[in-house]
């Protein structure tokens, strides 16, 4: 099974001071454009650490990482994933182990994000986790696919932007994008916005193309 680090109090100052998960790296789809072509994670001092978790020489089993999930405080705000993708080997989702994670985050505010194809078996269970409270924002690589996602309705989305858009935007369809707030932002985490934890927002929230790829990502988000 996979491999968590569990981080009780991040020193990520995006984040800030909250509990963070790292899954191992068997977790993300190849399906994601941005896997080796962009992905903020897999560059500098965070890659080293995802590196480490994926050869198991950092972080815990999934059991003893749920158990520490389960421990937070009730009302807990946490994000799962500052690396990592939901349980499940490359495109699919293990429905048992989401289970578990589902489970583990009752009465938290848990969050995430998603490349996983939302189709099928995954889409269902996406849906199952936004319901119960755990909150899975469908990752989009650009403002038509946040339009496709927006309108499954199983749960909240985010979208890449090019790097140069620091303001709100809209789709093609005209859903409101609205900019995370700590990326344009010394003075926001998310530990004081935890917009991404609000399941049943109508907003889609866009991240800047950032990171030594940023170039990579912001071609993705351009549709080039």
């Amino acid at each position: 099974m996979h491999h968590i680090a569990f981080t009780r109090v991040s020193r990520n100052a995006k984040t800030g001071p909250i509990p963070v998960t790292t899954t191992s790296e068997e977790t993300c789809p190849e399906s994601c454009p941005l896997k080796r072509h962009g992905c903020y994670a897999e560059s500098g001092p965070l890659a080293l650490f995802w590196r480490k978790v994926t050869e198991r020489k950092a972080g815990l089993s999934w059991e003893a990482a749920l158990g520490e999930i389960r421990k937070l405080p009730k009302g807990t705000l946490w994000r799962h994933n500052q690396a990592g993708d939901l349980p499940g080997n490359g495109d699919s989702i293990d429905s048992e182990a989401m289970r578990q994670l589902v489970t583990a985050n009752r009465g938290k505010r848990g969050f995430t994000y998603t490349h996983k194809p939302a189709t099928g078996d995954n889409a269902a269970l996406i849906a199952q986790a936004n319901e119960s409270g755990f909150a899975v924002n469908l990752s989009a690589d650009n403002l038509s696919e946040a339009d496709s996602l927006a309108a499954m309705g199983i749960g909240p989305v985010v979208v890449v932007l090019p790097a140069e858009q620091t303001r709100a935007v809209k789709t093609p369809q005209g859903r409101h994008v609205a900019i995370c707030p700590a990326t344009i932002s010394d003075n926001v985490t998310c530990a004081t916005c935890g917009l991404c934890a609000e399941i049943g927002r109508k907003a889609i929230i866009g991240f800047p193309a950032h990171g030594t790829s940023k170039r990579k990502a912001s071609a993705i988000a351009e549709g080039v």
